[in-house]
């Protein structure tokens, strides 16, 4: 029997969580998305915007939903690809956007049909346009938060002990701001007038970035004037690391990623290794221990949505982000991105997606591919120095 989570640490992450969407005024409305297992979490937040003057809305669905809609064969392809207009309208009309993961069981989605769930991604395109500002008439996009919660189910699908799961979401987002800003900021001066980032382990990864005359964002938890000023306006909770939106052109080499889960079909893909050369990711070269047709689908798919939007400049295989975690509380890789990506001592790129955090990427793609939590960091600096700041993920403090 799982035991239920303390009204006073739901209380906090809500906290937490409309925190991390800084409401400014009186009136901001707020979409808050998720699922009937959460649902206490979800009215939590509510009252915590309605207490900072916002206006929430709340949207839930079930498991059985969600199982029906991929398996019904009387709901077709062809009407979940259409893009929700009068959701559209709604979309365009909020301030800020927070979800907290659903379905409760991840497992649902490993049996979706591929067909609808490449109709399912066209459908959210035009959402996703509006919520990040792909196109000029929707920019900078809108507030956002995409936040965790633990089931029994979900610890489940990622072969973790529940209680250890829940230690990683709940406590991982419950940490003071205070103490995560304090940490970001350690490992943050690392990085003033960095030009190359290098980065090995024992593994396989052996790669170099340029984050040269790029944004350092200090992910804390907490949306802040500044954050929002560059156009950055969201991110994930837990919270902790720091990352870049590196020189999307610039920058080569391998990344071993031990886990990492596709995120429409929810396939976990096992001893990832990817190389790129001139900051793009060479999909021919890339080699996984489980579901790489997976995940070159998923990038093809990306494209191909890509293209028919008419982005400007097709984006989706160049490196979008250079992120290093240093959440206190988790430290294991269990394939769940939100977690694994703020792992202390670990290194993760992005492909895609970078334009919504200071860099000049449009794409529907965005997916971290995270190192084992040892890396080894040097950073080049622009009069030319190195330094080695980070080694077998613990950080070198001189």
């Amino acid at each position: 029997m799982v035991r239920k989570i303390p009204s006073s640490k739901v209380k906090k992450c809500a906290e937490n969580i409309t925190k991390s969407i800084n409401i400014k005024k009186e009136g901001e409305f707020v979409l808050i998305k998720g699922a009937f297992y959460c649902h206490e979490l979800l009215e939590e937040i509510a009252l915590s915007v309605l207490k900072k003057g916002g206006i929430p809305h709340i949207t839930a669905t079930s498991d059985y939903y969600e199982e029906s809609l991929w398996q019904d064969d009387k709901i077709k392809a062809k009407t979940i690809e259409k893009p929700p207009l009068p959701y559209l309208e709604m979309i365009k009309n909020i301030d800020a956007y927070i979800v907290i993961e659903y379905p409760e069981d991840p497992l649902i989605r490993n049996n979706a049909p591929e067909e609808k769930l490449k109709a399912y991604q066209k459908s959210v395109a035009p959402i996703r346009e509006i919520l990040y500002g792909f196109k000029e008439e929707y920019a900078p996009g809108k507030k956002w938060c995409y936040a965790a919660w633990p089931s029994k189910k979900a610890a489940n699908f990622y072969n973790i002990d529940y209680d250890l799961f829940e230690k990683f979401i709940v406590d991982g987002m419950s940490i003071p701001s205070e103490e995560l800003t304090n940490i970001t900021n350690n490992l943050g001066k690392f990085f003033d007038k960095a030009k190359k980032v290098y980065v090995t382990d024992d593994f396989g990864t052996d790669f170099w970035v340029s984050i040269e005359n790029r944004v350092k964002i200090l992910d804390d938890g907490i949306l802040s004037d500044e954050q929002i000023a560059l156009g950055d306006l969201g991110g994930n909770l837990p919270a902790g690391e720091v990352f870049f939106p590196p020189n999307e052109k610039q920058g080569e080499g391998k990344i071993f990623c031990p886990l990492t889960i596709e995120r429409y079909s929810n396939k976990i893909l096992k001893n990832v290794e990817l190389s790129f050369k001139d900051g793009k990711l060479l999909l021919d070269k890339v080699s996984a221990e489980t579901n790489l047709d997976i995940l070159i689908n998923a990038f093809k798919q990306s494209e191909k949505i890509d293209r028919e939007n008419k982005v400007p400049e097709i984006r989706t295989y160049n490196v979008g982000e250079l992120g290093i975690g240093c959440n206190p509380i988790i430290n294991k890789a269990i394939g769940y991105i939100l977690t694994d990506e703020k792992i202390n001592g670990s290194v993760h790129v992005a492909f895609g997606f970078n334009k919504s955090f200071g860099g000049t990427s449009a794409s529907q793609m965005h997916w971290d591919f995270v190192t084992a939590p040892k890396a080894n960091i040097t950073v080049e600096y622009m009069d030319g120095s190195k330094k080695d700041i980070m080694e077998n993920g613990n950080l070198i403090n001189e």
